[in-house]
């Protein structure tokens, strides 16, 4: 599918709307116009352009705040030798918007305002055309998008990656998707930026005897809500609350999750470090007193008042989070995600900095690099 649009660009598009989304659609038909995108917010209720304007300022106040705390430039001097980090967004990202069981307008918020804070300058988005419904169009007019294009599965990644004749392509390309998305994804790094390679969404929630059963039932059940091969595992320190939920379980939802027994709730955190899970539920009072002992988790939901939906929509913070034990070494998607940093170096050649000068001098002789050595020397002579 890569190979195709790489070959024959729109085309190919149009060929795979039409076979895997079952629409017909001409080259000029990939892209939403202003138009459709104004129309959209028109079109929905009231009520629903309401919550969406709210989770809309919840994300950027959260993007606003994590800007001036993360990504501030700096330079610092050391008599004549500047050292310095220099930190830019990328010009240009792709947000992928997916499909499947439901719209996700929420989605759109959730990427395209943190790559609007961080000062991207040209943001696109695509998703499955029978995905654009008006809910998830007003969200991308809200947030700020600059195109919309009516592609999705691989090939609006490869789209994304090496344009067509409608498609500009990005430099970066973020969102949650299905496995074939995820593998086009992989396929096409290092051609462009991606943030991260997604699997099925999971929560590891923690309860103590405090916590009320339906609370755990009902975030199991919306967790199970996302798709078939969503993962949910209950650890809980009480024998008895443990048998309340099996009881309040129906029959599929036993074969999907996982109930552990835990001692102590020091020990419910080293399990869920192990786990490393993308949302992780502790839902017992003053949670926020064992953070510390929280090594790996896409997010932290502290108390048994802070269910996983609440960060879903409009708690602030990206949706769009680690998976599959990958929060042990990467992050959830945020305004830091659209931003890169340069190293900013500046000698003078002065008689003070002829320790750095010898030390790279004799670097670049032992790994045998002369012309390395020979660019230094002809300064030092100078």
């Amino acid at each position: 599918m890569i190979s195709q649009v790489q070959r024959r660009g729109d085309q190919a598009l149009c060929e795979m709307a039409r076979r895997f989304d079952h629409v017909s659609l001409s080259p000029s038909g990939l892209v939403v116009s202003r138009t459709e995108l104004k129309a959209a917010e028109r079109l929905v209720s009231g009520g629903f352009l309401k919550s969406l304007k709210e989770c809309a300022k919840n994300v950027r106040a959260f993007a606003v705040l994590e800007k001036g705390l993360l990504t501030k430039s700096w330079m610092r001097s050391h008599g004549s030798v500047r050292l310095g980090q220099w930190i830019r967004p990328v010009d240009s990202t792709g947000l992928y918007i997916p499909g499947g069981r439901f719209p996700y307008p929420s989605t759109v918020l959730m990427t395209a305002i943190p790559a609007r804070v961080a000062g991207v300058r040209r943001i696109v988005m695509a998703s499955p055309p029978k995905n654009l419904t008006p809910e998830v169009l007003a969200a991308a007019s809200l947030a700020g998008c600059d195109v919309v294009y009516r592609m999705g599965g691989a090939g609006a990644i490869a789209a994304f990656a090496y344009g067509t004749r409608t498609v500009q392509p990005v430099d970066f390309i973020v969102g949650p998707g299905n496995q074939y998305v995820t593998e086009a994804k992989r396929q096409v790094f290092g051609q462009v930026g991606i943030d991260s390679l997604a699997g099925p969404s999971e929560v590891v929630i923690i309860a103590d005897k405090s916590t009320p059963v339906d609370y755990i039932v009902l975030d199991l059940q919306a967790q199970a809500e996302h798709d078939p091969e969503a993962r949910a595992i209950l650890l809980v320190t009480d024998h008895p609350l443990m048998r309340q939920v099996q009881r309040h379980l129906s029959a599929d939802l036993k074969r999907r999750v996982q109930l552990r027994y835990v001692p102590t709730i020091a020990k419910a955190l080293e399990a869920a470090n192990a786990i490393a899970p993308e949302h992780l539920e502790l839902l017992f009072p003053r949670a926020e007193r064992v953070l510390p002992l929280v090594r790996h988790a896409g997010a932290i939901f502290l108390g048994p008042s802070t269910p996983a939906a609440l960060g879903d929509y409009v708690a602030g913070p990206s949706h769009v989070l680690p998976t599959h034990r990958s929060a042990r070494f990467s992050s959830g998607l945020s305004v830091a995600t659209f931003f890169k940093r340069s190293s900013v170096i500046g000698f003078s050649a002065r008689p003070s900095e002829r320790a750095h000068w010898e030390a790279a001098l004799v670097m670049g002789q032992t790994e045998g690099m002369e012309n390395h050595a020979e660019s230094l020397r002809c300064r030092m002579a100078s």
